[in-house]
């Protein structure tokens, strides 16, 4: 990767982490300002500010450093004026339950639909699909041959192929092609169901099996949003499953940090889709946007899924639970992940290092 596409691919994923976050804060902003709470600011980037400016109780600011943005919500950390002040009705923990539960989860339903939106704006234009499809199958325009598995114990199980990998060889059954040139490996992939694909990346050689016919779906609009609200249902429960599991497989002792990136490796991840076109790079951010989703929703103190986790602790017990409580489990909880995301970035930094 060259400087100039790294610093391409650096500021896409700024922008699209700033995009993202972004959602995400808006939908506590909404949700908030539906139910009367009071929002204290709602901020572009985080601080130190370049810009403020009030309107009516909430300060709208624009931040120094754009990555995302942040939304203060009134007793969102419990004390003593959001309990016991003047305007404490609007606090948030004096709120219904279902009320704050619906405030605290609103970011992660926002990052769902933004998915949704850029899902379906994907298949407007034209997105891959299956050509197995029973549905849509048949619609499907300039079908050509993709991978789809890869071979157990190969390279490419641990890394996946990339953009710029060299193909060496290409077999099916007792036809093999050797150091094909394009025309050559166009006509051996339209004329073959099943083959064995050889590359090489970076000096190390590895195989995949390429199976299935993909190409591109585009549809009206009214489809494309039946369509695309199926295919990020089925994402959403994939990858939901495939984080389950990635924690339980912690607990254990099996977790393999191979399968994760944190944000060195999405920046490479990013400059792959980038290379292959700005519907990919949509298609990215929608994906990025539903996992952002599902770990929020996670229940560990500091992100939503653990504020959601004590709003049901306080449904049970019919009691709030102490301030100090709360507020020591968040910041502990903070703590944590900023020690994990430390912890893979510098994995993907090895990794970086290494391949």
């Amino acid at each position: 990767m060259s400087i100039v596409t790294s610093h391409m691919s650096i500021l896409l994923f700024i922008i699209i982490l700033a995009a993202l976050i972004l959602v995400h804060e808006l939908g506590h902003f909404t949700a908030a300002k539906r139910a009367g709470v009071r929002v204290d600011e709602f901020g572009i980037g985080f601080p130190p500010r370049l810009w403020r400016k009030k309107i009516g109780e909430t300060v709208y600011s624009i931040n120094a450093f754009p990555i995302g943005g942040f939304v203060k919500i009134f007793g969102e950390d419990p004390d003593n004026e959001s309990l016991l002040g003047k305007d404490s009705s609007r606090s948030l923990t004096r709120k219904p339950r279902i009320v704050q539960a619906w405030i605290i989860s609103a970011g992660v339903v926002f990052n769902l639909l933004f998915a949704w939106i850029l899902i379906s704006a994907g298949f407007m234009v034209g997105l891959p699909y299956s050509m197995d499809d029973s549905a849509y199958g048949e619609r499907v325009e300039n079908p050509s041959l993709t991978i789809t598995q890869v071979m157990p114990l190969s390279p490419a199980e641990e890394a996946g192929l990339k953009g710029g990998d060299i193909i060496v060889k290409l077999v099916s059954g007792e036809d093999v092609l050797t150091n094909p040139r394009v025309s050559a490996t166009q006509n051996f992939i339209s004329s073959h169901e099943e083959m064995e694909l050889t590359y090489l990346r970076g000096g190390e050689e590895g195989t995949v099996t390429v199976l299935g016919a993909v190409g591109i779906l585009k549809l009206p609009i009214h489809e494309a949003f039946f369509v695309g609200l199926t295919t990020t249902a089925s994402i959403t429960i994939t990858m939901a499953i495939g984080i389950l599991e990635f924690f339980k497989n912690i607990f254990i002792g099996q977790a393999n940090f191979q399968d994760i990136a944190g944000p060195v490796g999405i920046v490479g991840i990013v400059s792959d889709a980038g290379a292959l076109g700005f519907i990919h790079l949509v298609s990215l951010t929608a994906i990025i946007s539903i996992n952002l989703a599902i770990i929020n929703l996670l229940p560990f103190p500091a992100l939503d899924g653990g504020r959601l986790l004590f709003i049901l602790i306080e449904t049970i017990k019919r009691s709030p639970i102490k301030p100090e409580v709360t507020n020591i489990a968040n910041g502990i909880g903070f703590l944590i992940l900023i020690a994990f995301m430390v912890f893979i970035t510098f994995h993907d930094v090895v990794k970086l290092i290494q391949g």
